[in-house]
């Protein structure tokens, strides 16, 4: 092992030498970029630039008379999460509407992946996305702000009996989804990674709470759904949408603040989040009572948005839950 000074190059920049004989075998030569990554331990990990691209890993499969969309739409998206950059599948001409119905529909629900090939017999999928320029801190900045705006939109649904609104709520939903598959396949690449650096051990965090985020949004999807039923109940009891409204406003607060933790590493922000779940439980307390007189199809409309707004609190705490968790990972110290 070989000791090497540190030198100061303008007022923050350090400078270290490499080995020349490393450099040379290598066939380095000025101006190449080297790729430096910050390992766990605190080391720091140097390696030269690929020349040649990573060959695409291929994933080839044969359609065997699915009996539903929702079984070949799982395995397209396992391929797709698994990292796989080309993904084949061969059918027999009769099924061949079917599988290139699917493999459409597949395309228009995640990023990144078009048909670039069709035979009679088989069709071929290429992801064309980039993780590097849609990193999974992006996606959960991109999540975190619509589902918060799906919460805004749900409970306005309600108060405005606006099904239009309701209905916006539901499409983006999908673009949650997109975004938490993306998430889901940028961890897979991370696991199955040769680096375990700081970096990779974040993104398998992020997978969590891009789950997290992915139910919130579909609560606030259930919320719109009831819309209808709850306009035909607001005449009767005005107080009823208040408390929806001051529900709703607090789980936001509990997830912006939980979201803030999260990309600041601050614990303390983090703490805050989950000890506001007790003011929001007696909301949530409030508002059951107030449901528990209701009947019929009201009951189960309205107890169903009351879980909603409570399982997006207990969501949000989770949030806060893994950002503490990340940050101690990620602060500087000595074991």
């Amino acid at each position: 092992m070989e000791g090497r000074k540190l030198q100061l190059a303008g007022k923050s920049t350090f400078l270290v030498s490499l080995p020349k004989r490393w450099v040379t075998g290598a066939g380095l030569k000025a101006g190449d970029t080297l790729f430096v990554d910050t390992q766990s331990d605190g080391s720091v990990s140097i390696r030269q630039q690929s020349g040649t691209r990573p060959a695409i890993r291929r994933k080839s499969f044969h359609e065997r008379g699915e009996n539903t969309r929702e079984h070949l739409l799982r395995k397209f998206i396992g391929a797709y999460v698994s990292g796989f950059g080309l993904i084949e599948v061969h059918f027999t001409p009769a099924r061949g509407p079917f599988v290139r119905r699917v493999a459409r529909e597949f395309c228009r629900l995640v990023i990144g992946p078009e048909v670039i090939e069709e035979t009679p017999n088989s069709i071929l999928i290429q992801d064309l996305s980039d993780p590097s320029e849609l990193s999974s801190e992006k996606c959960l900045r991109r999540m975190h702000l619509t589902v918060r705006a799906m919460l805004d939109d749900a409970v306005g649904a309600l108060k405005n009996a606006d099904d239009s609104i309701a209905h916006d709520v539901d499409l983006r939903s999908q673009d949650v989804n997109r975004l938490y598959w993306m998430v889901a396949k940028q961890n897979h690449l991370a696991r199955t990674s040769t680096s375990e650096g700081t970096a990779a051990a974040a993104v398998q965090g992020h997978r969590l709470i891009a789950k997290l985020l992915q139910r919130i949004g579909e609560h606030a999807q259930r919320i719109a759904a009831t819309a209808p039923v709850v306009a035909r109940e607001k005449s009767g009891d005005p107080r009823l949408l208040e408390q929806l409204a001051e529900a709703r406003s607090s789980a936001v607060a509990i997830l912006d603040k939980a979201f803030h933790a999260l990309v600041t590493q601050n614990i303390e922000a983090a703490n805050e989040a989950i000890d506001a779940r007790a003011a929001h439980q007696r909301l949530i307390d409030a508002l059951a009572h107030r449901v528990a007189t209701r009947r019929g199809e009201s009951l189960l409309a309205l107890g169903s948005i009351v879980d909603s707004l409570d399982r997006t609190a207990v969501y949000a705490s989770e949030i806060a839950e893994e950002a503490i968790d990340l940050a101690v990972f990620l602060e500087p110290g000595v074991a």
